[in-house]
C-alpha cells in the first residue's frame, strides 16, 4: 500500500534571533488559528519553501545589527513573494538588508510606551492593513536601545512613540512591515489584534490549524517515520509522556511499548495511576520495571541539583536499556519532549539560548543506546499538549494533573536524598495537593508542590521543643511555563495547609510559602 504523505498545513515560520519572547509569538499565532514554527535565523529559501509559509516573522533578539557577529538571515526571504513581519530586532535588520540604516537611540525604551498610529489620510490607509481596529493614541511594550534612523526613500512610517520617530514602517513595493514594539506581549493591549491583522489581512491566511488537524498530522508523520518498526516509550506518569503515549499509540497501535521506571523518587500512587490508565484505559503494553534501590544507592550522599540530574538521567538510561532488550526489534524511543524543554536546554533555533538546566530527556541518550528518536511533541507548548490530550481521549485527571520534573522527588529535595526523607515529602505534598482540590483551586493553578528544605527550626510541641525540618509550599500560575508567577492562594488555604503538614507529619516543624516569580527564580527549587 502506498505511504499516506501528509498534507501541508499553511505555516507561518518565526525566524529566532534569540528574543526572549520568541515562544510567545508562535504561541499568539496558533491561538489565531495558524500552524506556526520556530527555525532558525539562517535557514534556507529551499527550507522555507517547503513549509508552505503564508507569511514570515523575524523576531527580536539581544544583538545589534550592526555588531560582528549579529545573526542575520538571507536577504532573498524579500524576495518569496509572502508578506514579512519584522519585530524589534526583525525589523531592524529587514531595514538593513532593504537599505535602512540602524543606530543606538538616543535613549532606549524599556517599559510601556505610548504609540501614536499615523491619522495622517495619506498614510493611514496604508497603516489600516497592520493597524485596523487599533486605536490611534495606544500603550505598547518596548525593549530596544538601537532604532531604525534613516528608512530611505523606499519606507512608509506608519507609528511613532515620544523616543522612537520610527515604531512602525511598511515598504512601499514589497509586503514588509516592521514594528520596534512586542506585540506578542500582554503589556501591548492590542498586540493580538496586531498579529490577526497580519495573519488575515495581510498574508491572508486560511486559520484552519487546530489541535484535530496536528493530530492528523503528526499520526502520518509518525508512521512516514516509524513504518513497521517498533517504539519504545518511556512513561513518568506526567502528562507530556502520557499524552505522548496516547498519540503514538493512535499512530502506531501494537507496535507501541511503554516501559515505566520506578525510580523511587515519585509522587504518592505513581506507580498504581499509570497503570491504571495506561493498561485500562488505552490497553497499552505497558511495562513496569521496579529500580528504586538502585537510584536511590546511585544518589547516596549527593547534593549538587545538576550532578542528581545527570546521575538520574546516566541511570534511567541503564534501567530503560535493560528492560527495552525484552522488546523484540525495538528501534524507536519516544519522548514528551516539549519546546520549553529545549529552549531551558540551550537548544534554541538562535543557539544563544542560556543553558538554565539540564533535561535527561533532551538530547542525553547517548548514541550507544541504539535508538531513533521520536518526539511529536518537540514543538509544543504545555497548553497545547493538554488540548492534544482531550482530543486523544485521556482522563482528564491524567491531562489537567501538574507537571512533575523528570529527577522527580529529587530536585524537590534540597540537599541529600534518603528515604526517610522522601516519605515525609510524598505526604506534605499529598496534603497539599488535597487542600488546594478541596478548595476547587487545583485547575486554576498551574503547578503546585511542596519541597523538603535544608534547614531546621525549633518549635514548640506538646511540653517540649523540637528542631525538625520546614517544608517549603510552591504554587504559581502560568500558561506557558516559560514564564510564572507566584499563586495568590487564600490564606485559609495555607492556613489549613500549613496546620495539617505540622500536626499530621511528625518530622516537620514549620512550613513557609514561596513567592518569587519566574524570573528570576524557576518554578523548580532545583
Amino acid at each position: 500500500m502506498k505511504q499516506q504523505q501528509p498534507s501541508i498545513e499553511q505555516t507561518i515560520p518565526i525566524l529566532d534571533f534569540g528574543s526572549q519572547y520568541v515562544q510567545l509569538i508562535a504561541r499568539r499565532v496558533r491561538e489565531a488559528g495558524v500552524r506556526a514554527l520556530l527555525v532558525r535565523p539562517d535557514i534556507s529559501l529551499e527550507e522555507l519553501k517547503a513549509m508552505n509559509p503564508v507569511g514570515l516573522i523575524l523576531s527580536g533578539g539581544p544583538s545589534s545589527v550592526y555588531e560582528a557577529g549579529a545573526p542575520r538571515c538571507d536577504p532573498d526571504i524579500f524576495k518569496l513573494d509572502i508578506p514579512v513581519l519584522g519585530i524589534c530586532y526583525g525589523m531592524q535588520i529587514a531595514a538593513e538588508l532593504l537599505g535602512g540604516r540602524v543606530q543606538p537611540g538616543q535613549a532606549g525604551e524599556y517599559g510601556a510606551t505610548h504609540l501614536a498610529v499615523e491619522s495622517r489620510s495619506s498614510t493611514a490607509a496604508l497603516a489600516a492593513d497592520l493597524f485596523a481596529g487599533v486605536p490611534e493614541q495606544t500603550t505598547v511594550w518596548m525593549s530596544h536601545g538601537d532604532q531604525v534612523r534613516d528608512l530611505g526613500p523606499d519606507f512608509i512610517p506608519l507609528a511613532s512613540t515620544p523616543v522612537c520617530p520610527l515604531a512602525a514602517m511598511r515598504h512601499k513595493n514589497k509586503p514588509f512591515f516592521g514594528v520596534q514594539f512586542h506585540p506578542e506581549v500582554t503589556h501591548t493591549p492590542h498586540g493580538v489584534k496586531i498579529l490577526e491583522n497580519f495573519l488575515y489581512r495581510v498574508c491572508r491566511a486560511a486559520g484552519t490549524w487546530q489541535m484535530g488537524n496536528f493530530v492528523d498530522s503528526a499520526v502520518v508523520k509518525i508512521r512516514g517515520q516509524v513504518g513497521g518498526g517498533r517504539v519504545v516509550c518511556g512513561l513518568s506518569g506526567g502528562v507530556d509522556s502520557a499524552v505522548a503515549a496516547a498519540l503514538l499509540h493512535r499512530a502506531v497501535g501494537d507496535q507501541l511499548t511503554c516501559i515505566f521506571v520506578d525510580n523511587g523518587l515519585l509522587r504518592k500512587n505513581e506507580r498504581e495511576n499509570v497503570e491504571s490508565t495506561f493498561r485500562d484505559h488505552f490497553r497499552i503494553d505497558l511495562r513496569v520495571v521496579d529500580a528504586a534501590d538502585e537510584f536511590l544507592t546511585a544518589l547516596a550522599g549527593v547534593t549538587e541539583p545538576q550532578q542528581k540530574r545527570m546521575i538520574i538521567g546516566k541511570a534511567f538510561i541503564d534501567v530503560f536499556k535493560r528492560a527495552s532488550k525484552d522488546i523484540p526489534d525495538a528501534g524507536f524511543l519516544a519522548q514528551g519532549t516539549l519546546y520549553p524543554d529545549v529552549i531551558e536546554s540551550g537548544h534554541g533555533y538562535a543557539r544563544t539560548a542560556a543553558n538554565i538546566k539540564l533535561h535527561h530527556n533532551v538530547g542525553g541518550l547517548p548514541a550507544e543506546l541504539g535508538f531513533e528518536l521520536v518526539e511529536p511533541l518537540r514543538d509544543l507548548f504545555k497548553d497545547e499538549v493538554r488540548r492534544l490530550g482531550e482530543v486523544l481521549g485521556l482522563p482528564d485527571a491524567m491531562v489537567w494533573r501538574h507537571p512533575f520534573p523528570g529527577p522527580g522527588l529529587a530536585v524537590r529535595i534540597i540537599g541529600d536524598i534518603t528515604r526517610e526523607k522522601l516519605d515525609l515529602l510524598r505526604r506534605a505534598d499529598e496534603i497539599f495537593l488535597e487542600e488546594l482540590t478541596a478548595a476547587g483551586l487545583y485547575r486554576t493553578t498551574a503547578q503546585t508542590f511542596a519541597v523538603l528544605l535544608p534547614v531546621q527550626s525549633v518549635a514548640v510541641m506538646g511540653d517540649g521543643r523540637s528542631y525538625k525540618p520546614v517544608i517549603g509550599l510552591r504554587s504559581v500560575d502560568s500558561t506557558d511555563f516559560m514564564t510564572a508567577d507566584w499563586s495568590r492562594l487564600p490564606y485559609d488555604v495555607l492556613a489549613r495547609t500549613s496546620g495539617r503538614i505540622v500536626n499530621e507529619i511528625r518530622g516537620v516543624s514549620r512550613v513557609v510559602y514561596d513567592i518569587t516569580s519566574k524570573p528570576p527564580g524557576t518554578i523548580e527549587w532545583e
